[in-house]
């Protein structure tokens, strides 16, 4: 068994449904489970449409149309999702009559874009001869806790994903699975979603349930690079990662699973691959426990735009005890999340995500401490095998002072496979670009 997790990209519009299709057609011996995301734009079609509700108007006409069009080019049923679409009416008129949203209410109406998604593959998958049947999240085991827009699964899915997809496992049915990303329901029946890369975790968490082969996750590239190829053109599929490697290749900024869908992974021991929708033949990248053979120093070089670096400075730090257990107080306060961390004996300095709100935190901070601000910087990450640290920092900065970058911070991952580089971000792709030419292409 396999389960093959596809995009919102991957099921656009009716070509690239039919293209996934084939794909599953392909795997149909491997008995797959098969993982979609909402069809395209529908996500943001289904929030524009709660503005228009609050705003006293109820508008679905965009999300009606693609689904129309995309059911009458593959010639199946549209009647398939319209009492889900009267479903959606109802919701929106709902919001329309309260004049407020809630984020209870906004999980359930995104919800709709992944139940219509499973929907027509579902129709279209037994139009072609295939057996299909199509899943909402609840249906195949999937419950999660109530923390709206951003759930957590529960324990519970380890036994309830098993007994629900008990049939189909022990080969009672030949239907195959189609089942929601992204989504779930709490105990209290109400719907959840998972937040971000909640479409990554869905597979995850199914495929380690079920103690798959392997979960195969479909893109448009031959597997994880070594730097993007926009910026880097001679940039190539690493063959095989480790699941550390992954989740800091996905922090950084590299189109990879999301971090916390590795978690499942982990616990399991199932193998991860990344597959490339556009060319099946490829072997893709593989993501597991432990690297099978030798592989280069460093794996691959990526980078995440736009972050602000906070440097704070104290006298008070000095063999303090606790003063930096103080800082982070403050951090989980104001819900910032930190990226990079570097500490000296009176001073800490961090990466945050420039859209966080500072304010609040900045203020707390600055009644024990200095802090300042610089914002326009980027983190240059070199995914290796950091025990070699020395050797490849040396290159490294080495290569960037050649090219006249400047590096500001140096953090390396307390996992052992991450050194990261602090830039202005008008210089990042010639960093990237710099660093890749140093490590891949002498």
């Amino acid at each position: 068994m396999i389960v093959m997790k596809f995009g919102g990209s991957s099921v656009a519009n009716a070509e690239r449904i039919q293209r996934v299709a084939e794909i599953i057609r392909t795997y149909e011996n491997e008995r797959p489970v098969v993982v979609l995301s909402a069809m395209g734009d529908t996500t943001d079609f289904l929030l524009e449409a709660e503005k228009l509700a609050l705003g006293k108007k109820i508008e679905i006409g965009k999300i009606v149309n693609l689904h129309r069009e995309t059911a009458q080019e593959l010639g199946i049923d549209f009647a398939c999702v319209e009492s889900l679409l009267a479903e959606l009416r109802r919701l929106l008129t709902s919001i329309l009559m309260l004049g407020e949203s809630t984020r209870r209410a906004r999980d359930y109406l995104v919800s709709f874009g992944e139940r219509m998604s499973v929907r027509i593959m579902a129709s279209y998958l037994k139009k072609l001869g295939i057996s299909a049947a199509f899943y909402d999240a609840w249906d195949a085991g999937i419950v999660s806790d109530s923390n709206f827009t951003k759930a957590e699964l529960l324990d519970e899915v380890w036994h309830e994903i098993p007994k629900a997809l008990k049939s189909y496992c022990d080969g009672e049915t030949n239907e195959i699975p189609i089942v929601t990303g992204f989504i779930a329901k709490d105990k209290k029946g109400e719907i959840t979603t998972l937040g971000r890369g909640g479409s990554d975790l869905s597979a995850t968490i199914i495929g380690a349930a079920l103690g798959a082969k392997e979960i195969q996750t479909w893109k448009d590239v031959d597997g994880i690079m070594t730097a993007d190829p926009r910026l880097c053109p001679a940039a190539r599929t690493v063959g095989e990662v480790t699941y550390e490697e992954a989740q800091e290749l996905a922090m950084f900024g590299a189109q990879v699973l999301h971090p916390r869908s590795m978690q499942p992974c982990l616990k399991s021991g199932v193998l991860v691959r990344v597959k490339n929708s556009y060319n099946t033949k490829s072997e893709g990248t593989k993501i597991v426990k432990e690297l099978s053979s030798a592989r280069a120093e460093v794996c691959a070089i990526t980078s995440m735009k736009h972050v602000t670096l906070i440097d704070i400075v104290s006298a008070e730090m000095l063999g303090a005890a606790g003063f930096l257990a103080h800082i982070f107080n403050q951090f989980l306060k104001w819900d910032v999340s930190a990226d990079l961390i570097a500490t000296s004996e009176v001073s800490v300095s961090l990466t945050v995500n420039t859209k966080a709100d500072l304010s609040g935190l900045v203020e707390d901070i600055s009644r024990v401490a200095q802090v300042a601000l610089q914002g326009g910087k980027s983190i240059v990450s070199i995914i290796c095998d950091s025990s070699k640290a020395s050797g490849i920092l040396s290159r490294g900065l080495s290569s960037l002072s050649q090219a006249g970058i400047n590096a500001q911070m140096i953090s390396q991952g307390a996992s052992k496979v991450n050194v990261s580089i602090v830039v202005d971000d008008e210089q990042c792709d010639t960093a990237v670009r710099t660093l890749h030419a140093e490590f891949f292409e002498k």
